[in-house]
């Protein structure tokens, strides 16, 4: 199915968009195309559209929970349609209160007319107006049953309220599903190797924006009210789009000036433009991506932000790297392939995609990876393994059996390698533990530094 061209109406592409999604599409890749072969399109359809789209892969679990209550038929037997239909109209009339409902209603089921599912608008009016009609006696399950909460409020799969629930206490675990559910912030790393940040600031505040500095990674801003435009110096390479706790990786690598440095999974590029403004384009930077079209996306980020020792390069680390000497690189970040658990509020369809038996999978090639890549690290230097998830399959147990098999590497604690104010993130092993309730806002992350003894 290819992507619309015409100008957008937002209902209609976001059924089409949520749809490719279904077959496996990304939805920022397919959204972001779509919006931009449509830029004439006025900026209110945009937003709805984005909202609709990014609001329903977040809630399709809540918004499943009240369709199945006040549908005549099993809500989980009817059609993929009909469901995209009945999402839609959900959406709008529980979570958008700035549409009437008569509007909310009326254009779902004219939706379904343009769509060619005219046998469907029947069952959609039906439905919808059955909603509105019982929205305020739903039976939405108490925060202290933790599970159901977790299941039909935050809209997680059961495999993963198990997973938070056994992981943290009730109330810690109600205060994560609900900030998985919501929108994740935007952040920017302002890059030090072309602006200085009152310069940024500046221009940020002339543009209309409003932010605030993160209360951890030096560099990093929260925008919290948008300007009009779009953001300064983009073209300039003033800054970089990272999480806050994508930022604190490249800090707890730590790397110096005159090292050799190699990110072994390093697309987009992010943390690897980091270490080379960190090092002030002093260190010799290695990045590796199993993807040729994701190298070229380091490259462009390089060039982007000024980062010249930055060296990228194609190789599946599932396979021992041949071509590099061993016991050659100083530091070596691992920002290994993960369940993205951490950050589902950025990439919301995942939480529907993956299943409990693709932790064990993952951490399997999380091992090898760490396994390949042991025998690079020289005596007394350092291994970074950073994770955007907090399962514990991904977490300890890869650490642990590491550990167990590489006894020339020891668990380096963080309490006496950070600032005092970042000790809040550490855990009891002394690994960082970042959740988006508990610190700042943050995405989920998890980190550990390997030290190779001498």
């Amino acid at each position: 199915m290819g992507v619309a061209t015409y100008p957008l109406d937002a209902r209609r592409a976001a059924f089409e968009v949520l749809q490719r999604v279904e077959l496996g599409a990304y939805s920022d890749l397919t959204l972001d195309t779509l919006l931009k072969r449509n830029r004439g399109t006025d900026p209110r359809d945009r937003a709805l559209l984005t909202e609709l789209v990014y609001g329903i892969l977040r809630l399709r679990g809540r918004l499943d929970f009240a369709l199945e209550q006040v549908s005549r038929q099993p809500f989980s037997r009817l059609e993929p349609a009909a469901k995209l239909l009945l999402r839609i109209g959900a959406y709008q009339l529980l979570e958008l209160e700035r549409i009437p409902t008569r509007a909310a209603i009326n254009e779902t089921v004219e939706l379904a007319r343009i769509m060619d599912l005219e046998r469907l608008a029947g069952l959609v009016n039906g439905t919808l107006r059955g909603l509105d009609r019982q929205r305020n006696e739903l039976p939405w399950p108490p925060p202290e049953k933790v599970r159901d909460y977790l299941q039909h409020i935050c809209s997680l799969p059961k495999w993963l309220a198990r997973e938070i629930m056994s992981q943290l206490p009730n109330a810690d675990a109600r205060a994560l599903g609900e900030a998985l559910c919501t929108a994740a912030p935007m952040t920017l790393r302002i890059n030090r190797l072309h602006i200085e940040p009152e310069r940024f600031d500046n221009a940020l505040q002339e543009a209309g924006y409003q932010v605030r500095p993160c209360a951890y990674a030096p560099e990093g801003i929260i925008i919290e009210k948008r300007g009009i435009g779009p953001l300064p110096g983009d073209a300039e390479g003033w800054y970089q789009v990272q999480d806050q706790a994508s930022m604190l990786m490249a800090h707890l690598l730590d790397p110096q000036p005159g090292e050799k440095i190699l990110d072994a999974c390093a697309a987009p590029g992010g943390k690897t433009t980091h270490i080379a403004a960190l090092t002030g384009n002093q260190a010799e930077i290695l990045a590796l991506d199993k993807h040729a079209q994701r190298v070229r996306l380091i490259q462009q980020g390089a060039l982007r932000n000024g980062c010249t020792t930055i060296e990228a390069r194609q190789h599946d680390l599932e396979e021992s790297p041949e071509f590099l000497s061993p016991q050659s690189f100083d530091r070596i970040l691992v920002d290994a392939p993960c369940s993205g658990l951490g950050v589902l509020r950025r990439n919301p369809e995942s939480r529907w995609k993956l299943k409990a038996a693709d932790l064990k999978q993952l951490a399997a090639l999380q091992s090898r990876i760490l396994d390949n890549l042991a025998p690079l690290v020289r005596p007394g230097g350092l291994l970074l393994y950073s994770i955007c998830t907090f399962s514990r399959a991904e977490t300890y147990a890869v650490v642990d059996q590491f550990l167990e098999q590489h006894k020339e590497f020891v668990l380096e604690p963080l309490q006496n390698q950070i600032p005092c104010d970042w000790h809040p993130l550490l855990d009891a092993r002394g690994a960082l533990r970042t959740y988006p309730h508990l610190h700042d806002e943050m995405d989920a992350f998890f980190a550990v530094r390997l030290r190779r003894q001498g």
